[in-house]
């Protein structure tokens, strides 16, 4: 019997990532397989949230190896509900890990 190993599904890797507009001070939190996927999404669609404030850029992202992990850190930070916090992160003042 020969069982073969896709390696992409072995590497594949979530990330938390946040979005800020670059029109105000507005941060978006999101979680997935591929960031820059998302943020074409965000930037691209036609309704919701994220079309207010376009054009977004990412600022802050960071790898987990389930996607569990980063549904997590997501909950967590958008739990703080606090910009002071989300700056913090994306300055690297504080670390997930401190707080997962």
């Amino acid at each position: 019997m020969l069982i073969v190993i896709c390696p992409f599904f072995m590497a594949m890797s979530y990330y938390f990532y946040i979005l800020r507009s670059e029109l105000k001070e507005i941060y978006y939190y999101g979680s997935s397989d591929d960031p820059d996927r998302r943020l074409e999404y965000h930037n691209g669609e036609q309704k919701g949230f994220t079309q207010r404030y376009r054009p977004w850029k990412i600022v802050f992202r960071h790898k987990f190896r389930t996607r569990a992990e980063a549904e997590a850190a997501e909950r967590l930070v958008k739990g703080w509900k606090s910009k002071k916090m989300t700056r913090l992160l994306i300055d690297g003042m504080i670390h997930l890990e401190d707080y997962l």
